[in-house]
């Protein structure tokens, strides 16, 4: 009798039964194809190295490059069969070689193994990654000193908990961005500069008693060096899990920024106008322009977060060296970079694009008592009250404020100097929010010209 309960739970998908499931689980070349350039740079590579050391001929060398390169070309112009039986992307490509050269192709694989190849190539694309996202990066920063420099004099309110707490300038809450988004341009490059090692020659896990060259092979590929253990070099994927990590910490500043956005654009906040090549309407309001690029910025971050835990888990319980669990460290990796770049280039879009309502900022940092730091280190100063004393008076002084439904700068002197007679006309002179930001002139402040040196120092580092 025979079983067809596996059919029966599987249904039509696997209708082959055990061998077709097997094939499915196996085979990673439905996503690993993402790394065939770098997989057919790394076996060119290879071959030249084994013709120099005398390991193969020169003339069976030249036919293995020349033809990865046909191979490489019918990939790029999509006329090239992927395979699943084939399993991945190495197999694909030296079977599809063999037919175009013969028997030279099955020498390229002399003193190697898969376990050193596919980590070779998934360092090469991550490494690919890295050099995409400092380009981001750096367009976005770009966009921010734009905004910065044109907003170094414009008030804002400043905020803690999301209340008015003291005006700021534009210049300088642009410049923040450019902060964080600075140290991640520093992470990217630390990530990359770490990972810049080669495993190519390491085999299976243990080297190769062929007389392979690994220097020459990391230097062709443009890495710093081979790296210094074997079982190391196939192991390892804590590069990848750096790269998630970096690629997390700036998502979770890119998600920052665009809840901004979507707060500023609101009808309720009015700071910023989004350019309708990245806003959308409603189906059913005309009234509405979403902010649907922010949104989805926002969105996205969830899965570069996800990433990174899931390849964490994938990697944590493993012992030395390759298992095939590791088969399962690409798809989140490439998922996690394609969400990052794209928002990347949808921030700095959004950035390049978007007008600050200057007058809609100034109205909201002149309300909320945002001037009142600024009362209580002038009665510091020009009073000599200890601060906690200026504070206290300050505190009196909103209350007063807010009963008469005024601002601190509506409120006379005579009603000032009635909960302090040391206070002179002199007071008005730091309760405005253009003097509130002028005057914090300490490094790092608010103050126009600290904003305007601080885009300037910016500038001439990513020049």
């Amino acid at each position: 009798m025979t079983d067809t309960s596996s059919n029966q739970m599987w249904g039509g998908r696997f209708a082959a039964g055990p061998d077709a499931i097997m094939e499915a689980i196996n085979a990673s070349i439905g996503y690993d194809k993402r790394m065939a350039a770098q997989d057919i740079a790394g076996s060119r590579a290879h071959a030249a190295m084994l013709a120099a050391q005398g390991i193969i001929e020169h003339k069976d060398a030249e036919a293995i490059r020349e033809g990865l390169l046909t191979v490489l070309s019918e990939i790029d112009a999509g006329e090239f069969k992927f395979s699943t039986a084939l399993e991945d992307i190495h197999m694909n490509v030296e079977a599809r070689l063999k037919e175009i050269i013969g028997e030279p192709a099955g020498r390229l694989h002399t003193g190697r193994s898969r376990n050193d190849q596919v980590a070779t190539d998934f360092r090469l694309w991550v490494r690919d990654q890295l050099d995409a996202a400092e380009k981001g990066l750096i367009a976005l920063m770009t966009a921010l000193l734009g905004q910065a420099e044109a907003g170094a004099d414009w008030v804002m309110p400043g905020f803690t908990h999301l209340q008015t707490a003291q005006p700021v300038t534009w210049g300088h809450h642009m410049m923040a961005y450019v902060e964080m988004f600075g140290r991640d341009l520093s992470r990217v490059r630390d990530a990359r500069a770490r990972m810049n090692e080669s495993p190519l020659g390491a085999a299976a896990l243990a080297g190769t008693g062929f007389p392979i060259d690994r220097h020459a092979t990391a230097e062709a590929l443009g890495f710093d060096r081979p790296m210094a253990n074997s079982l190391d070099a196939v192991s390892a994927r804590d590069f990848a899990i750096e790269f998630l990590s970096v690629a997390s910490i700036c998502a979770m500043h890119l998600s920052r920024f665009a809840e901004e956005l979507v707060i500023w654009s609101s009808a309720q906040f009015r700071f910023v106008t989004l350019s309708d090549r990245f806003s959308t309407g409603s189906s059913i309001m005309p009234q509405k322009k979403n902010p649907d690029a922010a949104e989805l910025i926002r969105a996205k971050i969830g899965r570069i977060f996800g990433a990174n835990v899931a390849l964490m888990m994938v990697m944590k319980g493993l012992p030395l060296a390759y298992s095939k669990d590791m088969q399962e460290d690409k798809e989140q990796v490439f998922d996690a970079a394609d969400n990052w770049m794209l928002a990347l280039a949808a921030m700095e879009g959004m950035v390049k694009d978007m007008s600050a309502n200057v007058a809609d900022l100034e109205a909201a940092a002149s309300s909320g008592f945002s001037t009142a730091t600024d009362l209580a280190d002038w009665l510091v100063r020009e009073t000599n009250l200890p601060f906690r004393d200026a504070h206290h008076v300050t505190g009196a002084l909103v209350a007063l404020a807010e009963k008469k439904g005024c601002d601190l700068p509506d409120l006379s002197l005579e009603e000032m100097q009635a909960e302090n007679d040391k206070i002179t006309a002199g007071i008005f002179d730091v309760l405005g929010v253009h003097n509130s930001v002028k005057s914090r002139t300490s490094y790092g402040g608010t103050a126009p010209d600290q904003v305007r040196a601080q885009v300037a120092r910016w500038t001439e580092v990513l020049a």
